[in-house]
Parts: C-alpha cells; structure tokens; sequence
C-alpha cells in the first residue's frame, strides 16, 4: 500500500514552508530598518536636547530597549553621557560621565521632554585645573591628604591653597593659604583665581548637584545627583528633521 502524500500536498506544504521563511525574512527586514531609522532619528534629536543643556560636544547612549519601541511609547529607561573632547563647559580636562534615568521624550525626540533621576561622576585633573586658571597660575598640584590643591602663581614665587567643599547643594573654593614670601598675596590676586576656579564646579545641567567631593593626589572626583527635571527641546527641532 503506497502511504506517500500525493505530489500536489508535497508541492502545497514545500510552498507554504517558502512563504513563511519570506515572510519572515521581511518582517526582520522591516523590523531591523525601522529599529535603525528610529536609533538614527531619536538619537539624533536627544543628543541635540542633551548637548545644548549641557554646553559640550558629548557622546550619548541608549539602554538595551530598542528605540523603535521608544518611537512608540516615548519612554527610555537610561541615558548615559559622556564628555568628549578636552573641554567640558569653562573647564579644561574635565571628564564627565552621566546617567539619566527614566526619560520621557515628546514629539518622538524632536520636543522637550522629562528626566526622573539622574547621577553623574566628573573628574578634573590638575593639569586640566592650570590650564583651565591660565595665566597667573603656572602649577597644581594636590593632596588626598590635606583635601587641598596648591596653586603656584607668579611663575611660583607664590602658592595659594585653596580647599574645594560641598555646602548647601554647590561647591565652594575656600582659601586656606596666600603667600609670596611670607607676605600674603594681593585680595584681588586671589579672588579673581578662586572666582574662575569656582565658576567650573559649580554650573552643572539638568538638575544635576554636587553630593561629595574629594580631592585625590590627580586632581578632583566630584559626584552628582539630581531628580525630576525637565529635559528642553533643541532648538531648530520643530521640524521633522532634527
């Protein structure tokens, strides 16, 4: 007794397989095109929102949820950011490295938006500490020990240290020492540095506020926090194309 399907079932069941695997296939395709015009557009327009609030050239990622999704919903759950170049803001050599949590977005990345918490770490060497003061100021150094940094100026006929803290939310630079020979430094001198020095720790995006800083024996570490703030729309983002 012959058990084999007839020829037409074969030839229906082979065709059927080959519909599935293209239809599959152009699925994937139109999920794998979708989920790359989205990362490109929405990633365009959050870099945008992000790079103007922060002042800086940066470089910004994604969380693991694909933003096709997030083309729908406007939810992201992380944004990290991170400093690129040598300059963040008014300082020289300062790194910085963000994480922004549960974002919505509006208009699909082209508006504003809102950000629930957010954490950053910034590390300011003591080169980039001289090269951001300039001028008078010829040399840093600093002690983990001490908590202080030491500024020579003058070509380092005189040293001023100075003892960075965090008090009511924002960092202050306190004088500890101004001297050239025993003789302390002109008022002026020494405001005009610890003005520009302040200045640098103390401008910081999105909500984001100094928790602790710490001087180590390379410059300074300071953490930062910040909750729910709101997240601007770029300008030049009210057209499609951001």
């Amino acid at each position: 007794m012959n058990t084999k399907p007839p020829a037409t079932a074969r030839v229906s069941r082979r065709t059927l397989m080959i519909a599935l695997a293209v239809v599959t296939a152009l699925l994937a395709t139109l999920v794998i095109g979708g989920e790359a015009y989205a990362r490109h557009q929405m990633a365009s327009c959050i870099s945008k929102q992000f790079e103007q609030e922060m002042g800086s050239k940066i470089d910004v990622g994604f969380g693991a949820k694909p933003l096709l999704v997030t083309w729908i919903d406007g939810k992201l759950s992380t944004v990290t950011v991170d400093s690129e170049g040598d300059k963040f803001g008014p300082a020289v050599g300062m790194v910085v490295h963000a994480e922004f949590n549960d974002l919505e977005v509006v208009d699909n990345g082209r508006g504003g938006g809102t950000v629930g918490s957010s954490s950053a770490d910034v590390t300011w060497s003591n080169q980039g500490i001289r090269d951001t003061l300039g001028g008078l100021v010829t040399g840093v150094s600093s002690s983990s020990s001490s908590g202080m940094l030491t500024l020579d100026v003058l070509g380092g006929l005189a040293q001023l240290q100075v003892q960075p803290i965090v008090k009511n939310g924002a960092v202050e630079v306190e004088t500890k020492s101004a001297q050239v020979f025993g003789v302390g430094l002109p008022t002026d001198l020494v405001q005009g540095i610890v003005d520009i020095f302040s200045q640098s720790l103390q401008s910081y995006p999105l909500g984001l506020k100094p928790t602790d800083i710490k001087v180590t024996d390379n410059g300074i570490d300071v953490k930062l926090a910040g909750g729910h703030t709101e997240l601007a729309a770029a300008e030049g983002n009210s057209n499609s194309k951001c």
